[in-house]
């Protein structure tokens, strides 16, 4: 475990020694991934964006899709878009891969599956309320689940009365053990695998969670507006704020087979469910999606398997095998 902060020389040795997507030298980025077209181009950064670590927290940074043809360097903000695809945000609105807004509201203190892969499992934890004469509960999502490999991380929005923009409302854990990322400017936290980083994007509230080769997550902490009470009605009591996270994603690499709230409208074929049309496009599925806690990949419709299992199916080949060279072996 390496803990890291205000030191951007060493931020930028371990981000290339751990196989993070870019690096920068000078004016330059480049990508460090082998299977990118633009492996080990220099690149200029552009005017707006001279730097992938800048030391103003609020700047753009650069940055290179390394997994477009383009090899073009450009500027961009590390924390959520919530109008692009892939993001969650509000109560919660999700952006599919085909670009489609859809609401999933699921259940208050319930857990649900975002995204469900081979390699990679993202669960999420709704916090909410049913104001009186409601049908539904307001949710938002609280906290994140990531297993992955056989490891496990989760981040969190602290339970908070009233919003403070200069405390840290974040909780992190790893493979089930509180992991206390400082908060400064720029701090980086990298697995001992060297399979997990965590870097804060601002010195509070802030981060994106990085699994190199399979996500990016940009996390920020926010409440509940009154603005937004008032809007909407929620009816937010005054001793809850109901801090929550927006949260916008990027993968790489998924499998046709993917599933989850979100993770379903990344296969080829996908058709969203959600009607056309409305104010308030709603897709089900919480029974799919369901699961029994934060760090369990135990839905209907997961695909999840630690290191060495690639399918359900696989699976139950293997205990059907089992089973049959055990009777085998008694006779």
């Amino acid at each position: 475990m390496v803990i890291l902060s205000n030191n951007c020389f060493l931020i930028i040795l371990l981000l290339f020694v751990s196989g993070a997507v870019q690096i920068k030298g000078g004016e330059y980025c480049t990508c460090v991934n082998r299977a990118s077209p633009c492996f080990y181009k220099q690149l200029p950064c552009p005017a707006g964006c001279p730097s992938q670590n800048p030391s103003d927290p609020m700047a753009k940074v650069c940055y290179i899709n390394c997994n477009s043809p383009m090899c073009t360097p450009e500027c961009k903000t590390r924390k959520p878009n919530c109008n692009t695809p892939g993001a969650a945000c509000l109560d919660p609105r999700f952006i599919g891969a085909d670009g489609t807004v859809f609401y999933f509201h699921g259940k208050r203190n319930e857990h649900f599956t975002l995204v469900s892969d081979l390699n990679l499992q993202i669960n999420a934890r709704f916090i909410g309320l049913r104001p009186a004469g409601r049908h539904r509960d307001n949710t938002w999502i609280q906290a994140l689940g990531i297993l992955f490999g056989t490891y496990s991380f989760s981040v969190e929005a602290i339970k908070a009365e009233t919003w403070e923009d200069e405390i840290d409302h974040l909780k992190f854990s790893y493979n089930g053990k509180e992991l206390v990322i400082p908060e400064t400017y720029p701090s980086l936290w990298v697995s001992a695998q060297n399979d997990l980083k965590v870097e804060r994007t601002s010195r509070k509230n802030s981060v994106l969670v990085t699994l190199p080769e399979v996500a990016e997550i940009s996390v920020n902490v926010v409440p509940v507006t009154e603005e937004d009470d008032r809007i909407h009605n929620y009816q937010i009591p005054s001793d809850d704020c109901f801090a929550h996270l927006e949260v916008q994603f990027k993968f790489f690499g998924l499998s046709t087979k993917v599933e989850g709230v979100l993770g379903r409208t990344y296969q080829p074929d996908f058709k969203n469910p959600a009607k056309p049309g409305v104010a308030m496009p709603v897709a089900g599925g919480e029974n799919k999606y369901r699961t029994t806690s934060l760090l369990s990949a135990d839905c209907d419709s997961c695909v999840f398997f630690p290191v060495g299992v690639h399918s359900k199916d696989e699976s139950l080949a293997r205990d059907v095998m089992l089973i049959g060279e055990l009777f085998a072996g008694n006779q």
